[in-house]
């Protein structure tokens, strides 16, 4: 079966956009990559802001996806709050063009920029809030304010994106995560003497 042209465009975007960045990549690129005219690309996209938006939303799409994936694979909350760490994590580092358009402030210009942080932070929220809802529920965690615990969840794991992904990627963030989850989960504060 023959590849929807629209979905190509996307996906060959993606790794141009990926390569080179979004000011880098022109409409001409696009469609000599894809040999294509480029009559036949406006055809399906007017701009190349219209692509860069298509291709954010696709690996945000993605990142979503493989996050529940992930954590309704478990039925343990720490272990869903240690799949959603993880696994989004991992899979930020694939997601070059979300990454850029959620982080750069060169794209502020872009119409549709603002609407898609927005999104994703809100999306993000709420995956949390589910975990620490079903948590509370099992009298896993005490939250005085899910809302609350949520919020300073999405925001440490932005605080620690770029920290968390360069250098030596792969050997040491299993390692770096489970220390951050080890303090989430039971803080920094010595329990009193006769409670530990």
């Amino acid at each position: 079966m023959k590849e929807d042209p629209h979905d190509l465009i996307i996906q060959v975007s993606a790794q141009l956009f990926g390569r080179f960045g979004y000011k880098k990549t022109t409409m001409d690129d696009i469609a000599q990559a894809l040999r294509m005219g480029k009559s036949s690309l406006y055809y399906y996209f007017k701009s190349k802001e219209e692509v860069f938006q298509a291709v954010v939303e696709m690996e945000a799409s993605q990142l979503k996806a493989a996050v529940l994936v992930a954590i309704n694979k478990e039925s343990d909350p720490q272990e869903k709050l240690r799949q959603y760490v993880m696994v989004r994590m991992q899979k930020f580092k694939e997601t070059v063009n979300l990454y850029e358009a959620v982080r750069s402030d060169y794209l502020m210009h872009l119409p549709f920029i603002e609407k898609v942080r927005v999104k994703y932070d809100l999306e993000e929220v709420s995956i949390i809030q589910g975990i620490l809802k079903d948590g509370q529920q099992k009298a896993v965690f005490r939250i005085d304010d899910i809302q609350l615990g949520a919020v300073a969840i999405a925001i440490a794991m932005k605080g620690l994106e770029i920290p968390l992904l360069i250098n030596d990627l792969e050997n040491n963030l299993q390692l770096r995560l489970d220390k951050l989850l080890e303090i989430l989960f039971h803080g920094i504060v010595k329990p009193p003497k006769g409670l530990e």
